[in-house]
C-alpha cells in the first residue's frame, strides 16, 4: 500500500508508539491519579511526561495548561462552547474544517456573531480584511493554521500579533500543522491551541489536546470524577482537572507521548523539509499533465495536494487508485465544504494526496504514473 492520506491520520506510526501503548496495557493497567499504589502512580507519571513533551514541542511554559481530549474536534468544541456567550463576536475563515465551522454555526444560532475571512485576489488569506473586521465585542479570532483541502498556511504569527494588539483572544486549530511545521504559542501569541494526536504527532487515534493560556477560564462540557478534590460537589477549578473528567485514555496518551518524542528527536524542521520535498515532487509531476487541475497556493504549502482530473468523478479516481494501483488517498469534500466553495470545487470535491515522513520518492513516482495511466485509459474509453 502506498499511503497518501496522512492529512486524515498518519500511517505508519513509529514502532515506539505501539510499544508504549503495549506497556501501558500490559504493565500499567491502573487508573492514574485515582490511587496511591505503584501502578497508578507510574501511569500518572507517564501521562505527565506526555504533557511535558507537548509543552516542549509547542513552547508552552506550564504543561498543566494542556488538557487531553479524544481528538482535535472535541478540543475545539470544548474551547468554543466553553468560552463564547451570546453577543460575542468571532472572526474565523472560509477555510475551516467542520470541527470549527459547525460549532460556530451552532453558536451563531444562539446569539454569537460571526465574520468569515476568505482569500484575496492573490489567493492568500486576506490580512487587510481581517484587520478591518475587529469590532468592540470581538472576543475571539479562531483560525485553522493550515487548510486540509488546499494546503494554505495562514500567517499565524502576524495574526497573533494583531490579536494581541487588539486584546482579543487568539485560538488556533493545529490539526494539520502540529508536528508538521513549527508551532510556538509564545512567539505566535496563541492563547488557545487545539491539536490531534493521530496526525503529525504520530500518536494513535482517539488522542488530542487543548492548550489554554493562563488567565483564560473555560466552562467544562463534562463534569465528574477527576481524582482530585473529591470531597466537593463542584468541579475542580485547577487545570487540567477542570477539563479532564473521567478515566483518561492512558494507553493512547502513552502512545501519543512516544509519537511526540519521535517528532522532537527527528526535528520538526527536518520533517517539514522532507515532506515539502515529496510534495514539490508530486506537484511538479501533476502540474505537467494538462488534464489535471491542481488547487492551492503556488508557493510553500502543507504536504496536501488537491486535484481533479478533467471529466472524471473524484470518487471514481479514488476507487481506481485504491483497487488498481493500491494507492490510498481521500476524495470528496474532506469535511470542509466552505473551503471547497472558496476554491470553486463545491460540490464535486477533490482528490487529495497528503504525503508523510514515511513516504518515499518511489511512492510519488508511482502515484504520478498511476494518474497518467488513468488519464490514458479515459482517453481510450
Amino acid at each position: 500500500m502506498i499511503y497518501l492520506d496522512n492529512a486524515a491520520t498518519s500511517w505508519p506510526k513509529p514502532p515506539s508508539v505501539a510499544e508504549a501503548m503495549t506497556k501501558a496495557v500490559k504493565e500499567l493497567g491502573a487508573n492514574p491519579g485515582r490511587a496511591g499504589h505503584q501502578m497508578a502512580l507510574e501511569a500518572g507519571r507517564g501521562i505527565y511526561r506526555t504533557r511535558v513533551l507537548l509543552a516542549k514541542l509547542f513552547n508552552i511554559k506550564n504543561p498543566l495548561r494542556i488538557a487531553f481530549t479524544q481528538n482535535a474536534t472535541y478540543a475545539l468544541n470544548l474551547a468554543l462552547l466553553g468560552l463564547l456567550q451570546p453577543g460575542d463576536h468571532v472572526i474565523t475563515s472560509t477555510l475551516e474544517h467542520n470541527s470549527v465551522a459547525r460549532p460556530l454555526y451552532y453558536l451563531s444560532q444562539r446569539g454569537v456573531k460571526l465574520t468569515k475571512i476568505g482569500l484575496n485576489e492573490a489567493g492568500e488569506f486576506d490580512l487587510d480584511l481581517l484587520e478591518k473586521s475587529f469590532q468592540p465585542n470581538t472576543r475571539l479570532v479562531c483560525l485553522t493554521h493550515g487548510s486540509n483541502v488546499s494546503g494554505h498556511i495562514l500567517p499565524i504569527e502576524k495574526i497573533g500579533a494583531l490579536c494581541r494588539s487588539r486584546q482579543v483572544k487568539f485560538m488556533v486549530d493545529a490539526a494539520q500543522t502540529a508536528g508538521v511545521i513549527p508551532v510556538d504559542v509564545e512567539k505566535m501569541n496563541i492563547d488557545i491551541l487545539a491539536f490531534p494526536g493521530h496526525k503529525g504527532l504520530y500518536g494513535p487515534q482517539g488522542t488530542g489536546g487543548l492548550y489554554i493560556a493562563e488567565g483564560i477560564e473555560l466552562k467544562p462540557l463534562v463534569t465528574g470524577g477527576t481524582g482530585s478534590h473529591s470531597e466537593y460537589m463542584e468541579q475542580p477549578q485547577v487545570m487540567p482537572d477542570q477539563l479532564e473528567s473521567g478515566t483518561p485514555n492512558t494507553p493512547g496518551i502513552f502512545g501519543l507521548g512516544a509519537g511526540v518524542e519521535f517528532v522532537l528527536k527527528t526535528g520538526v524542521e527536518q520533517i517539514h523539509a522532507r515532506e515539502q520535498a515529496l510534495t514539490e515532487k508530486l506537484l511538479a509531476g501533476l502540474r505537467a499533465l494538462p488534464e489535471v487541475i491542481v488547487y492551492g497556493p503556488a508557493e510553500e504549502r502543507l504536504p496536501v495536494v488537491s486535484i481533479n482530473i478533467k471529466g472524471a468523478e473524484t470518487s471514481e479516481v479514488g476507487f481506481i487508485l485504491d483497487k488498481v494501483f493500491n494507492i490510498a488517498c481521500r476524495t470528496g469534500l474532506h469535511c470542509a465544504p466552505e473551503a471547497h466553495k472558496t476554491l470553486g470545487t463545491f460540490p464535486i470535491g477533490t482528490v487529495r494526496f497528503s504525503p508523510g515522513w514515511f513516504n518515499t520518492d518511489e511512492d510519488i513516482d508511482k502515484t504520478i504514473e498511476a494518474i497518467k495511466t488513468i488519464i490514458k485509459e479515459m482517453k481510450g474509453a
